[in-house]
């Protein structure tokens, strides 16, 4: 076996050490996984405090227990007593009045109670956003001016499908212009589950369902849909 000795091993290791940066270049180094914790956020109305296994409730609710051990339970909280207000504090962080909505979503004569979340408030899906989550929401907005027609058989024409108008809400104070890639819900409060008004899929207004169509199970379907799509990316979702 021929042995084969370097004449100039100083040579050699210069080579060596130019070459392992270009080799070292020439990886593409992988993105960092992010590992901020994805939000889901359930919003019920009327539910009480004690209604949850959780919370010492009375009736069997395994699923949401679930999903408050794994998370973060609150004991010491307030809650306004009606829809609209309560909405626009969660998603906020404001007292109700502060974010526009001291009473429900009729504007009126005074910046507390003009019925929608104005510009100078932010939201957390916007905060979210700002710092790299993906966002989506479903179910019921209702923190917008409601558009009306003029006249009580318009309204009843509209609340029909006899007639048919594009917008429920201004369009600045919709969903996705206030945080939010992915919409599927009602802008207005009060709604049919079996062919809900104001339904819209971004600011589409969605005028037919499927025969079989119901309400709780159409929000709860798109967002495990939302969930599946966003958790397959490599940001966080909210």
């Amino acid at each position: 076996m021929k042995v084969y000795r370097l004449k100039n091993p100083f040579r050699a290791l210069l080579i060596l050490a130019c070459l392992l940066p270009l080799s070292a270049f020439s990886a593409k180094p992988k993105p960092k996984a992010d590992k901020r914790p994805n939000i889901i956020l359930i919003m019920a109305d009327d539910l009480g405090y004690s209604d949850l296994g959780c919370y010492g409730g009375e009736i069997n609710t395994p699923n949401l227990d679930k999903i408050a051990k794994q998370g973060i339970q609150f004991k010491q909280f307030y809650n306004v007593s009606r829809c609209c207000p309560t909405r626009a504090s969660l998603l906020t962080g404001l007292y109700n009045h502060d974010a526009g909505i001291g009473d429900m979503t009729t504007p009126q004569n005074d910046s507390g109670y003009r019925g929608y979340l104005g510009k100078n408030t932010v939201t957390i899906a916007e905060v979210l956003k700002g710092a790299g989550y993906r966002t989506a929401m479903t179910g019921k907005w209702h923190v917008s001016n409601t558009i009306v027609q003029k006249d009580a058989q318009d309204q009843m024409n509209w609340l029909n499908h006899k007639t048919e108008h594009p917008l429920f809400s201004p369009i600045e104070q919709y969903p996705t212009n206030r945080g939010f890639e992915k919409f599927y819900g009602t802008i207005w409060g009060v709604i049919d589950f079996f062919d809900p008004f104001s339904l819209v899929e971004g600011t589409k207004p969605l005028t037919t369902v499927p025969n079989n169509y119901y309400h709780t199970d159409a929000i709860n379907e798109k967002a495990s849909e939302y969930i599946q799509e966003l958790g397959k990316g490599n940001a966080p979702f909210f």
